[in-house]
């Protein structure tokens, strides 16, 4: 009896130490979020409460984002290891000014956001945008507006445009005319508190621009220096978002252990709208994260004609998908 008891606590102590062992070999890294924890980033909390990103080696941990954060400014500087940025205006804009980023995958393949104003208020067309007060993400939504406007040859300066809060109050309160709204939170919430059918709504598609937003990034010291934790943190979020499209309420359950206080019904919602973008255009095809470089070509040359760009970028160092074509195509795809 002893002798079992013996070989059983040595059983112990050798497993203990090779998860230890395990764990010291993990390399940590953070990835930063581009806002507050919501459905919409279900797919990393299911991978990383699954265990996914340790099965890479990777002992991750996941920052929120908030109104006065710049995830481009952080993981330029190395404060993040990843980050979900803006979108193509947001990289494109972070390499104009020199930040050594790279774009690993694109989240959502057609813009996820439109802007917003009331129906019985002074806003019908974008015309109606000068003179009045805007309120958009300085994560790189403003870019997405000011494309937009130079649709239709009118400048930024010809309306106010402010930082918009976390809240969409301002706008419901009628502080502001327009507003910057995710189909899969803002959209919803300002629906839920002045009513579907009193907004007028504002599609970037409508004015012959696509911006797919919601950026995989990492530094180009990262990428140069550690392609193969570049490749297993994109594997494990594959994992994590295939997961949350085969079993949703999971998904909003992990959601909810993380931020209680988010309403359940919208984030339902929200999640089902964050799947319909993830999976649109160039993603049908070539799976999630994928990246059509026609449409960035496109749209750097709408930004840089703007003068939202200065120069020229290279989109061939700004894009690199050689770490997601890495993983076979079958692998890259919802369910």
């Amino acid at each position: 009896m002893l002798r079992k008891l013996f070989r059983f606590c040595v059983a112990g102590a050798v497993a203990l130490a090779a998860l230890s062992t395990h764990a010291a070999d993990l390399t940590k890294a953070s990835l930063r979020l581009k806002w507050l924890p919501q459905a919409g980033y279900a797919g990393f909390y299911v991978a990383q409460a699954k265990g996914y990103f340790k099965d890479e080696d990777i002992d991750l941990t996941i920052n929120p984002g908030g109104p006065n954060l710049l995830t481009e400014n952080l993981v330029a500087t190395g404060a993040d290891t990843f980050g979900l940025g803006g979108g193509v205006e947001s990289i494109l804009a972070a390499r104009d000014k020199n930040l050594p980023l790279v774009a690993i995958g694109m989240t959502h393949q057609i813009t996820p956001f439109v802007f917003v104003a009331k129906k019985d208020g002074p806003v019908h067309t974008i015309e109606d945008f000068r003179g009045k007060k805007a309120t958009a993400w300085f994560t790189g939504s403003q870019l997405v507006l000011f494309g937009m406007l130079a649709s239709k040859g009118i400048s930024p300066s010809e309306l106010s445009i402010q930082p918009q809060q976390v809240s969409v109050t301002p706008f419901v309160d009628g502080q502001v005319d327009i507003a910057a709204a995710t189909l899969y939170n803002e959209l919803l919430t300002s629906q839920n508190r002045v009513g579907a059918d009193k907004l007028r709504v504002f599609v970037p598609e409508d004015y012959g621009i696509s911006f797919p937003r919601d950026v995989l990034l990492v530094s180009e010291k990262t990428a140069r220096e550690k392609p193969e934790m570049v490749k297993g943190f994109l594997r494990a979020t594959i994992k994590g978002w295939q997961d949350v499209a085969k079993d949703p309420k999971g998904a909003i359950d992990t959601v909810m252990k993380i931020a209680p206080t988010l309403e359940r019904p919208q984030q339902e919602k929200a999640l089902g709208e964050a799947l319909r973008l993830m999976k649109a255009g160039h993603a049908d095809k070539n799976g999630i994260f994928s990246m059509d470089m026609d449409v960035y070509r496109k749209e750097h040359d709408l930004l840089l004609k703007a003068k939202v760009i200065e120069r020229p970028v290279d989109l061939a160092k700004a894009f690199d998908s050689s770490y997601l074509q890495a993983i076979p195509l079958d692998a890259r795809k919802l369910p």
